[in-house]
């Protein structure tokens, strides 16, 4: 039997410092070092809930679907326009990750997902960011979509995608040129390139 040993970190003080579509809060820390002594550490964490992700496979044409969209992140930290090739991908909105990927994966690209398989969970900067993305692969038919796709075009949202389908080798080719530098839509390309003999 496992038994679970106490946490060496301690929240001494939390404080939420701004609100809105991110929750940024400060924290002030106490670790125990691996020498015995005690570090206390002042932080910022950023919250805006759990997500999930999921890698679109057509076997038959041998092809995945992707999604560009703007991404302002991006566009500060220096990427040309601030377009990026992902998977589709989007928070759990209070759903399970099995359910709020089926609908991120329909409002966005119109594809309905069949075959679902969760494949890992990730944190993409674990330093500030709270966000786990559960990341999923699933099957598809490139040549029935079941919705428009193109993002939700609402207040608050304004999403406006660009749904792509690319052959499988063309994403990996794209993953070492620098074509696709999303962290989550690389890892699940890798995986596809390790069990492509029984997923793809």
């Amino acid at each position: 039997m496992r038994v679970e040993k106490p946490s060496p970190v301690r929240i001494v003080e939390q404080k939420t410092v701004w609100k809105r579509f991110i929750h940024l809060s400060t924290l002030v820390l106490e670790q125990v070092r691996q020498d015995g002594r005690v570090e206390r550490l002042d932080r910022e964490v950023h919250d805006h809930g759990a997500a999930a992700a999921v890698l679109l496979v057509d076997r038959a044409r041998q092809t995945v679907i992707l999604v560009r969209q703007f991404r302002p992140g991006a566009f500060l930290g220096g990427h040309a326009d601030g377009f990026l090739l992902e998977v589709p991908a989007g928070l759990l909105d209070d759903d399970s990750p099995q359910e709020a990927i089926g609908r991120e994966a329909m409002e966005e690209t119109g594809y309905a997902v069949r075959d679902l398989r969760h494949v890992f969970d990730m944190f993409a900067s674990p330093g500030t960011l709270t966000e786990r993305v559960s990341c999923f692969a699933a099957h598809i038919d490139a040549t029935r979509r079941q919705g428009e796709g193109g993002g939700v075009d609402g207040e608050g949202e304004g999403e406006d995608i660009e749904v792509v389908e690319m052959p499988i080798d063309e994403a990996y080719g794209l993953v070492s040129t620098g074509g696709i530098v999303d962290a989550k839509t690389i890892m699940l390309l890798q995986w596809l390139m390790l069990h492509r003999g029984t997923f793809g």
